[in-house]
């Protein structure tokens, strides 16, 4: 008897203080409520949301959303959360794309992939370019001499929509990576050199009025297909090229779409960490692409200014271009190999899943 009076008084104590801080909130104006709440990170923001019915409708004022997407779009860079994607189930992600089987699944075909989002119409979408493959072979020696892509297909698919959208064919053949750079609501990728361009360039696709458009490359040489890759270094569309002897060029544009803008930022010399000394087999299947031969990845620049770079899908390294020094990351429970993924925080709910 005792204990069911103590129950109902913690029971009424709870409800009572729910409905204080609900109060206290309500009271005041929407304006100063939003301000309050946009000086939040993403994660108290998302806790915010559970305490009360009341918080929880105030969590989700589309107008709070829409002015929390348009501020971390541009405080992204300044605090990067990372995720080390490995070789076991991970939940709670929005979009999974199995990039590891696409050769057995589909052995007449190449899949390029993308994913991104679009600040100013507030969609997420999957881009699919299916490339059929075609094999030449030289009828003297019986032997395949090269593959040639003669029919493509995009397809875009809309999170939230009920089936995927067929874009037509594409004039560009592209490297076969997922997109590694989303600027300004585009996603970017490499061309790959074909019979009437043999010239590597950049393109992107909008992801709000779904066109490909191409992007001024810069002037560090050719594109080869191992020494490059794309990245977004303080919002703004980057080329790291792998060059010799394991020296690394970071070339930023810093006005989007504008040629005279690219320039050379860093130079950054060989280093080998020394966790790569140990010898390890390599899980053929899942990262048989991911490198394509390159030693070092570009992942994003830090708080304090370092670059963060990821050796081998091994080991993670800042590099402090002030001082010019190395700094091995060591994390507890790290597996063997990873891919690190710099994920943004966003306050769009989604509460569908939907399968793709």
């Amino acid at each position: 008897m005792e204990l069911d009076v103590k129950q109902k008084v913690n029971k009424r104590s709870k409800l009572e203080d729910d409905h204080q801080q609900a109060t206290g909130m309500e009271t005041l104006p929407r304006e100063i409520v939003l301000d309050i709440l946009l000086r939040l990170p993403i994660t108290s923001l998302v806790q915010f949301k559970f305490v009360c019915r009341a918080w929880r409708a105030l969590a989700q004022d589309p107008l709070l959303a829409n002015l929390h997407n348009t501020t971390s779009t541009s405080k992204a860079e300044e605090n990067p959360c990372l995720i080390l994607h490995c070789d076991f189930p991970i939940r709670n992600q929005l979009c999974f794309i199995d990039f590891s089987d696409n050769q057995d699944k589909y052995p007449d075909q190449e899949v390029v992939f993308g994913f991104g989002f679009h600040p100013v119409s507030k969609e997420y979408k999957v881009i699919k370019i299916v490339y059929y493959r075609k094999s030449c072979s030289n009828s003297s020696f019986q032997r395949t001499r090269r593959v040639i892509y003669p029919r493509s297909d995009v397809q875009v698919y809309t999170v939230g929509s009920p089936a995927w959208r067929s874009k037509g064919k594409l004039a560009y053949q592209f490297v076969r990576r997922p997109s590694e750079a989303l600027v300004k609501g585009r996603l970017h990728w490499v061309t790959r050199p074909r019979r009437y361009s043999p010239v590597r360039g950049i393109v992107s696709f909008d992801i709000a009025d779904e066109q490909f458009r191409e992007v001024p490359k810069p002037d560090c040489g050719g594109l080869n297909r191992c020494n490059y890759h794309l990245a977004v270094l303080s919002g703004c569309l980057s080329v790291a090229v792998y060059g010799n002897y394991g020296k690394l060029e970071i070339w930023v544009m810093k006005d989007y779409n504008v040629k005279e803008s690219w320039a050379k930022e860093l130079n950054i010399g060989a280093y080998i960490p020394k966790g790569l000394k140990q010898s390890l087999d390599r899980p053929l299947k899942i990262w048989k692409n991911s490198l394509n031969g390159r030693v070092v990845r570009v992942v994003c620049i830090l708080e304090k200014g370092e670059i963060l770079l990821e050796y081998k899908s091994r080991v993670l390294v800042s590099y402090d271009p002030k001082r010019r020094t190395f700094n091995e990351f060591v994390f507890k429970g790290t597996p063997n190999w990873f891919q690190t993924i710099v994920h943004q925080g966003s306050f769009n709910w989604i509460d569908t899943p939907h399968d793709l």
